[in-house]
């Protein structure tokens, strides 16, 4: 099959949803399909990847809040792509304009939503939550709720990457969802890659000796990933037991990060790392990870970190707290420091020498790539099919 992928949030220095396509185009060719990426850029442009890969950019301005990304300027842009590209499958990445413009093109393929983003938990959640709840919060949002039924009627699947996801928006009365989790790239992480002198000079670096505990912080530094908040939190836990925090990313909220950290010993921020082996020593090198954004969808980095032998720290909400929970690791209130922080001391009391050697003995049955694109292009091929004999 030519499968098309809409995709609205892929960018040259785009996060997760960048790594994910990544690895799906190099993966389509192994199960005999065609991968498709149509992404807004500077320019018309196409970009081969491989065999039976590419990326089809469209000129598209930039986002006036995050200058890393791009938006599709019409569907008129996207219709005539679809249209030129004769999908025999079209996915949309992004519940927004895209999703509207693939819903609405008169081509015959079916179709998918996947679920890469959940905004309301990235923003309306996240901005209305300390005065209201999340029942209440819905109930002022039902005109997004609506738009999501509106295009679950008009898709044949909706792909949910975790548990939670899937569950909140099959409770919202959307009908076509089903549960595909994420996965990791074999080879990778692993806990093989651990360097208990990188871990040493980290903790050095935080002003701490080795029988403190070193936790690990990943992802770009934007305001729902809650940097500050986690930092308070180790701090706090700090005072109870000797905590060292390494933050690894960048982004737009940079500045206020490195202001909130301010002189802080115990706490070292590193630029990303780009290097993926060299990022694998890093996580492996750690004690824990610890994660503060309650709306992942699936949490690329989580899955990371177990990979790599670590258990996991995170709020009760979203696709990290299945990370947590399946890591032998803990849960904290999302969006509360002093939870957080009794979420450090409890595991530091658990046992960090104990629970780290668990979770290395689980590392290995971390869900992979392949596992998800098996069960994502079966069941594209299924739905294709269907459509063919009705046809």
């Amino acid at each position: 099959m030519r499968i098309v992928d809409v995709c609205a949030f892929y960018a040259p220095r785009g996060g997760g949803v960048r790594t994910y396509v990544d690895r799906k185009l190099a993966a389509g060719a192994a199960y005999g399909h065609e991968i498709v990426v149509v992404a807004p850029g500077e320019e018309y442009r196409t970009e081969v990847r491989g065999e039976g890969a590419r990326i089809e950019w469209i000129p598209a301005p930039r986002m006036p809040f995050d200058r890393t990304y791009r938006y599709f300027p019409d569907q008129e842009s996207i219709h005539a792509a679809l249209d030129r590209l004769k999908p025999d499958f079209v996915e949309a990445s992004s519940p927004w304009r895209a999703a509207e413009a693939v819903a609405s093109w008169r081509g015959s393929a079916p179709r998918a939503l996947f679920m890469h983003a959940d905004p309301l938990a990235a923003y309306a959640y996240r901005w209305f939550g300390p005065v209201a709840s999340r029942e209440a919060i819905d109930k002022g949002f039902d005109w997004f709720w609506r738009h999501l039924r509106r295009l679950d009627a008009r898709y044949d699947l909706v792909v949910s990457p975790s548990r939670s996801l899937a569950d909140r928006l099959a409770e919202g009365g959307l009908r076509q969802v089903v549960t595909n989790p994420l996965g990791i790239a074999s080879g990778e992480f692993s806990p093989a890659h651990r360097d208990e002198g990188l871990r040493a000079e980290l903790l050095r670096r935080c002003g701490l000796g080795s029988d403190a505990t070193l936790l690990i912080g990943l992802g770009r530094h934007a305001p729902e990933k809650r940097w500050p908040m986690v930092v308070d939190a180790c701090m706090a836990a700090g005072v109870e037991r000797p905590v060292g925090l390494v933050l690894i990313g960048g982004g737009r909220d940079k500045a206020k990060v490195m202001r909130h950290v301010g002189g802080n010993p115990h706490v070292l921020l590193l630029a990303p790392v780009t290097d993926r082996p060299a990022l694998a020593r890093l996580l492996a090198s750690g004690d824990a990870l610890i994660h503060g954004c309650e709306a992942e969808t699936f949490c690329l980095v989580a899955a990371e970190a177990r990979a790599s032998g670590l258990p996991v720290i995170a709020p009760d909400l979203g696709g990290a707290a299945d990370h947590a929970r399946d890591s032998g690791g803990e849960v904290y209130r999302a969006a509360d420091a002093s939870s957080a922080a009794q979420a450090v001391v409890r595991l530091i009391d658990r046992g960090v020498a104990r629970l780290g050697a668990e979770a290395r003995a689980r590392a290995g049955g971390t869900r992979k790539l392949d596992a998800h694109f098996a069960e994502l292009f079966a069941s594209y091929e299924a739905i294709a099919n269907g459509a063919r004999v009705a046809a």
